[in-house]
């Protein structure tokens, strides 16, 4: 038999007037409020309350993007003037040789040079990629990259030559030729190929590719790679355009 008590018309009728609706019971219970507020309560118990842990949320972002999305790089020397100065910044994009890709000709990298060039990060322009034939100089005095030769004008330092020493190497897989934009104030592939691992880099140890000037602002601009490399044929398909 069921015993539970059941309210009556009269039970319901017999609230005082004016005593207003019946409250509609809360279907968010004390436990799901609580679970609901547990940032307020986080922000109540830090030091400074909402504006600390604002900036502390910022901060961990910011360490987040720049381990694993993008790195500001301060330019250390003249190596790559005249598109790179010492003391710009550019953003390195950490990203770019992720997901299958790889480093390309032409293209602006920073990489860790420990055991390789010295200590401490680098920042160069990939001329050769694996398996490419690279030889200085043509005829006509310019990089010769899979018989193709390389018009640099454009981003050479004005008075240098591709190179003052003469050079011709055959790229192993894996690995990069780099040289500075500044050939003349540049240590680079060219000062190691007597050296082991013949000036060549890992492609693991390239940090990633340089995207943006960033700083100063009036020289802020996007660093793209030179038309002259994506005319290069792919190692293997050698052309005979020697100029």
């Amino acid at each position: 038999m069921d015993t539970e008590a059941q309210p009556t018309e009269r039970d319901r009728s017999s609230r005082p007037s004016g005593a207003g609706p019946e409250p509609v019971p809360d279907p968010q219970g004390p436990e799901e409020r609580s679970r609901s507020s547990w940032p307020a309560r986080i922000a109540d118990a830090t030091p400074g309350g909402r504006l600390t842990l604002g900036a502390l949320t910022c901060l961990a972002l910011l360490l987040l993007v720049n381990a694993f999305l993008a790195q500001p790089f301060q330019i250390p020397s003249g190596s790559m003037e005249r598109g790179l100065r010492i003391g710009d910044r550019v953003l390195v994009n950490k990203v770019a040789y992720r997901f299958g890709a790889a480093p390309r000709r032409g293209d602006v990298v920073v990489f860790d040079g420990t055991g390789y060039f010295g200590d401490g990060d680098y920042v160069k322009r990939v001329v050769g990629v694996g398996g490419d034939h690279v030889v200085c100089c043509d005829k006509e005095g310019r990089i010769d990259v899979n018989g193709r030769s390389v018009d640099e004008s454009a981003f050479l330092y004005p008075g240098d030559a591709p190179s003052a020493a003469p050079f011709d190497v055959v790229v192993p897989a894996g690995t990069l030729f780099l040289l500075g934009d500044h050939r003349g104030d540049s240590r680079d592939s060219r000062d190691r190929l007597g050296s082991p691992g013949g000036g060549m880099l890992p492609v693991g140890a390239v940090i990633g590719r340089a995207d943006w000037i960033v700083w100063p602002l009036r020289d802020a601009a996007r660093l793209t790679r030179p038309g002259a490399y994506a005319r290069v044929p792919a190692a293997g398909h050698a052309g005979g355009d020697h100029g």
